[in-house]
């Protein structure tokens, strides 16, 4: 079926697959409400295939472990760090 927009209407028995950042799922829908819920609800509607749930678990470990690799930048730097740096550059 290919892409499809936000909007698309679903079906009770569709199966749908959804991205957040790295994760992927894989979901089934089972019932629909005709109004809008809370999530609570909507979560009892659908379920995730079991191949989808093992591998979201085996990506969130591999994650965890390459994460202290990566660490993010620690933003700017502050006023005495930048003292530290310019006696650096002077040679002090």
């Amino acid at each position: 079926d290919g892409p499809v927009k936000r909007a698309r209407l679903v079906q009770v028995g569709d199966e749908i697959r959804l991205r957040q950042g790295p994760y992927e799922y894989r979901i089934t829908v089972h019932s629909l409400n005709p109004r809008r819920g809370p999530a609570s609800e909507a979560a009892a509607m659908y379920l995730e295939s079991e191949e989808s749930r093992a591998a979201r678990e085996t990506l969130a470990i591999q994650l965890k472990s390459v994460a202290p690799l990566f660490r993010p930048d620690q933003g700017r730097p502050t006023k005495r760090d930048r003292r530290q740096i310019e006696r650096f550059k002077r040679g002090r």
